[in-house]
Order: structure tokens, then C-alpha cells, then sequence
């Protein structure tokens, strides 16, 4: 049964103040609280960064209202701006929302945080079954499982009918003509359908496949006649050509080029996605695009594409994973044991 006061509620706050891939594993579990309020007024708390995302999943009527969060000690994801604190919370509270749902894991660090939201009830994970927190709602958090099932827990346990597992990622025309004005002129068109994205980057180095083996991957794909397109953020344009440099046969370098959405719009359009397990993976996920997922050192079971037919993962199980280091302090062996022949394999079988 659905708690008392959720059915009737007018403002709804749901605080994840993660990256993209994090993001979106969120959304199934928004949809269905969507579905069963849809009196209410959801506000999301996120990173900055995910301000355009926020005002797509608007429009696409998984979300109403998004304030940026300005981090907070014990939360990684961001430097907290201690300064910016008492703006954000002024603001938060200012809303007087109805009912706040922490969807940013265990509870351990976030739970507090949430509670100073001045919610009139609360409802969240907690680390252990028999923990205790002054909330309305309390859920255990699942210590195995997709990242989706883990968050759809939390609105089960709200009685909000689930709405499906699949993934959103809010395209619109205006991406696709944005994607078409940067498109080398001298590269075959878009729409021949002959593009593979390959996707060299990740947010941290130890969750990185080895150049070099993506060259091997990329340059039998452009032999085969696909158009190879590297893609990047500018932070990861020397990475980028490093791959490029590798290759014995010419690639469309769009580093530093795309944004999230004329990348969206490419992945659309693709034939086919080689990457790290990172956030673009979502992507193809949510664009229904046949991918090979490389991963090093993440939870495999945990973020992996529920779809593993149309986005297999190669990994190498190592006592030391999930990883939780910048640098890999070891040999990298997590990624040293995916070779490019293994991938190629799984490339060939995606694009047959």
C-alpha cells in the first residue's frame, strides 16, 4: 500500500547527485514514481553538470524541476562548495516539499545530507536491514544486483508500479542537424549507415582498455570499409590521437567536437559502438545501438547493459574489482586480459 500522504503529494524532491551513466540507471525508478504521482511536481537535486539533462528528462516527462547540488563532504563526485551551501539549502526548503526520496545509495553520507531537505517525509536506503534513521520509509540497500533493480526497490517499496527497465535519452531534430553542420565534409554521409563510434575515453584512467588495442579494433573495422569516428571529450583529445596515430587507416576524429546531445545523435545513427564501460555505454543502451563494452575494473553485474545480446561485455574477474583507484596500483591486468582479438570477435557478431 501506497505510505499515507505519497498519492496525495504536491512536491516531490529526489536527490542523485551522480555522473551520466549513474544517471540514467535512475530514471526507470523516476518513471515509475512519475506514473504514480502525477499530481505531483518532481524536483531532481543533481551536479551542475546535469542541467541540460535535467531540462531533456523535463521535456520528456520523467522530471519537472532540477536544482543543482553543491556537494557535500564525503561525496566524491564534486569538491563541495561550502560557500554555496546556505543558498542551495534556503532554496531547497523554500519549496517545502512534500515527501524527499534519497536515490544516491546506501545512505551511509547521503541520508543526512537529505534530511536537512525539511521534507515533511522522508523516505530512503540504508546500509544495513536493521538500520535505523529517523525516516518514513526505510529500505535496506541491495548489496547485489543491477543498478536499476537496486533503485527500483526504493519505489516498490512505495507501491509506484514499475513502468519498464529501459532507459531515456531525450533526442530532438535540432541535435541531429547540429551533428550533421560538424560532419566532415570529405566523410561518407551520416546516413549511409556505415559508422562505428569507437570511444577510447573514461572518467578515470583505471577504468581505461588500452589504446593501442582500440587501434588494432578500429583498424579492421576501417578496412572493412566502415567509417571509423573517434570520439571525446577535450580533455581526452590526446588519448584520442594516440589511437588515431596507431591506426594504419584514416578515422574521423570528433574529440572536444560533440556535445552529450550531438554525440547522442551520432550514437543514434551508428552501426555500432566500441567503448569503455562509461557513460556512453548508457547511451547506446538507451539509443537501442549494438555496442562491445570494454570493462576494467567496474562492477560488471552491477552497470552492465541489461540487454547483453545487443551490448555484450568483455571483463577479467580480479579479486581487487570494483576498482576503486584513479591509477591502477597494480599491472592493469583487469584490462590486459581483454585482447583486441576477443573484441574483434564480438564486433564482427554485432555487425553480422
Amino acid at each position: 500500500m501506497m505510505p499515507t500522504g505519497l498519492a496525495d503529494a504536491r512536491r516531490i524532491v529526489v536527490f542523485r547527485g551522480l555522473m551520466l551513466g549513474d544517471v540514467l540507471c535512475a530514471v526507470p525508478a523516476w518513471r515509475a514514481l512519475r506514473a504514480a504521482c502525477p499530481q505531483a511536481t518532481i524536483t531532481w537535486v543533481g551536479l551542475p553538470w546535469a542541467h541540460d539533462l535535467a531540462h531533456r528528462l523535463a521535456k520528456a516527462g520523467v522530471i519537472d524541476d532540477f536544482i543543482p547540488f553543491p556537494g557535500a563532504p564525503g561525496i566524491p563526485e564534486q569538491p563541495p562548495d561550502a560557500a554555496a551551501w546556505p543558498a542551495f539549502l534556503a532554496t531547497v526548503r523554500a519549496r517545502r516539499f512534500d515527501w524527499a526520496l534519497q536515490m544516491h545509495g546506501s545512505g551511509l553520507v547521503s541520508n543526512p545530507v537529505v534530511a536537512q531537505f525539511g521534507a515533511a517525509q522522508m523516505a530512503c536506503f540504508v546500509p544495513r536491514r536493521r538500520a535505523r534513521f529517523p525516516a518514513d520509509v526505510l529500505v535496506p540497500w541491495p548489496r547485489t544486483g543491477h543498478e536499476i533493480e537496486r533503485l527500483l526497490t526504493l519505489t516498490d517499496a512505495l507501491d509506484c508500479p514499475r513502468q519498464g527497465r529501459h532507459l531515456t535519452f531525450p533526442i530532438d531534430d535540432g541535435d541531429r542537424h547540429a551533428l550533421q553542420a560538424l560532419w566532415p565534409a570529405d566523410a561518407p554521409p551520416l546516413a549511409s549507415g556505415q559508422a562505428v563510434v569507437v570511444h577510447v575515453g573514461a572518467q578515470l584512467p583505471s577504468r581505461r582498455w588500452s589504446p593501442q588495442r582500440f587501434a588494432q579494433v578500429a583498424d579492421r573495422l576501417a578496412a572493412d570499409g566502415h567509417a571509423v569516428v573517434l570520439t571525446g571529450s577535450a580533455g581526452e583529445a590526446p588519448l584520442v590521437a594516440e589511437v588515431a596515430q596507431a591506426m594504419s587507416h584514416p578515422a574521423i576524429d570528433l574529440a572536444g567536437r560533440t556535445s552529450l546531445w550531438t554525440l547522442g545523435a551520432l550514437i543514434e545513427r551508428a552501426r555500432l559502438v566500441v567503448c569503455n564501460d562509461t557513460g556512453l555505454s548508457h547511451i547506446a543502451a538507451a539509443l537501442h545501438t549494438p555496442s562491445v563494452v570494454v570493462s576494467c575494473g567496474a562492477e560488471v553485474p552491477r552497470w552492465a547493459p541489461l540487454d547483453q545480446a545487443l551490448h555484450p561485455v568483455l571483463w577479467h574477474d580480479l579479486p581487487c574489482r570494483p576498482c576503486a583507484h584513479v591509477h591502477c596500483p597494480l599491472d592493469h591486468d583487469c584490462a590486459r586480459a581483454i585482447t583486441a582479438e576477443a573484441v574483434w570477435h564480438e564486433v564482427q557478431m554485432r555487425l553480422a
